[in-house]
């Protein structure tokens, strides 16, 4: 059993509206800086949802479910999360209090780094049928969420690299690299592990659920329009930092397997029981974040996932230069006003995030979707463009 990385259960959400690009356009700048009052961003950033230890180990324990019974959101949100928002077999005591501590003030904030609240639009639809079945459809204005479990789910990989980093030596398991670090599945460390990254899944689900609910609540304000009229619904969340118990088919037959999915992304084909009713016929909704300057993609997934990569696909456009080298590109320039200069408003909780996370750091997503696509392991549906976003 090895980690699934320090951001457990990051993954993006989305939404889409009634609402098309023309009727949003006007109040563009004041809708992008009421997200930005409304969802707290940033390294460390802390909400206004503070929870108790005791509520807290409900968060963990019940994930989306929790935000939405506490009235962040609605029940129908939860058929179109994986997992329906919820893992089960978690274990609080396999968690620290410093996890603990650490999570109980960022329920509801976005962090930093590359995870951010885009507003965008449909721009093109490459499947009618998948797209029609999905609800999208030609200039409809979305939301994407990008995620995760914050500093709960940091610290519980903090702690356990040093838990797996001995039991490596423990169990005789020589390793290329030390961040390789892992345990076998059925040991104590790796049934601790377990019970404590389920911990930090749960959680991400709760945030992502109340971070859309704040989302709502900030298109009402900047528009002036209620729920039915911006009818803000959830198309699918999916998760790209996770292990799961999974059935597939190795060595010619069914087995129970743990799939990690460290930098990947679930695309379960049609027919699929885990797909929700509504979409098993065009299979899974795979959603791919581009950046901030171009695009991002919804997909679906396919046979040929399930047939060669345990129903998985990319998770996103991937860095084409580090944090430091974007810096130095990024001198003497304002990222922002280049974005604005093309239509896209964006708000940052430092110059330094801006900088880091300026397009050119990010593939073009479009090659590795396409690469994908050709690959079989996922079939592209539609284009979204970004026309507002916030960073930390």
């Amino acid at each position: 059993m090895g980690g699934v990385g320090y951001d457990i259960n990051c993954g993006v959400r989305l939404m889409a509206s009634k609402l098309n690009r023309s009727e949003i356009q006007p109040n563009l700048k004041t809708l992008v800086n009421t997200l930005f009052q409304h969802v707290p961003t940033g390294v460390g950033s802390t909400g206004e949802l503070r929870v108790s230890h005791k509520v807290e180990r409900e968060v963990l324990r019940d994930g989306a479910k929790w935000s939405v019974d506490n009235g962040f959101g609605y029940a129908e949100d939860l058929e179109y999360v994986e997992e329906n928002g919820r893992v089960e077999d978690v274990d609080v005591d396999c968690v620290s209090e410093k996890a603990l501590e650490r999570g109980r003030s960022q329920l509801g904030t976005l962090g930093s780094g590359n995870h951010f609240l885009e507003v965008g639009y449909v721009s093109e639809i490459y499947d009618d049928t998948a797209a029609q079945t999905l609800g999208l459809e030609l200039d409809q204005v979305t939301v994407i969420i990008h995620c995760g479990s914050r500093g709960f789910g940091h610290q519980v990989c903090d702690d356990y690299l040093r838990v797996m980093d001995r039991a490596a030596s423990k169990y005789g398991i020589e390793l290329p690299d030390r961040q390789l670090c892992c345990a076998p599945i059925k040991s104590d460390e790796g049934q601790r592990y377990l019970g404590a990254m389920r911990c930090a899944v749960n959680f991400a689900f709760a945030n992502r659920q109340v971070i859309a609910s704040w989302t709502r609540d900030a298109f009402r304000k900047a528009l002036g329009k209620n729920d039915h009229e911006i009818g803000l619904r959830m198309i699918y969340e999916v998760a790209h930092n996770i292990a799961k118990f999974e059935r597939h088919t190795l060595d010619g037959r069914q087995q129970n397997l743990c799939v990690h999915r460290k930098g990947a992304t679930r695309a379960f084909a049609p027919g699929s029981p885990e797909v929700p009713l509504k979409y098993r016929e065009v299979g899974q909704p795979v959603l791919i974040p581009g950046d901030m300057g171009r695009y991002s993609y919804v997909l679906v997934g396919s046979q040929g996932a399930m047939e060669q990569t345990f129903g998985s696909t990319c998770h996103g456009a991937g860095r084409a230069m580090s944090r430091n080298k974007a810096k130095k590109v990024a001198q003497g320039r304002s990222i922002a006003r280049e974005l604005e200069n093309r239509g896209i408003y964006v708000q940052a909780a430092s110059r330094k995030t801006m900088d880091e996370e300026l397009p050119e750091a990010y593939k073009d997503v479009t090659c590795v979707v396409d690469a994908c696509q050709l690959a079989g392991i996922s079939k592209k549906v539609a284009r979204l463009r970004p026309l507002a976003c916030i960073k930390g």
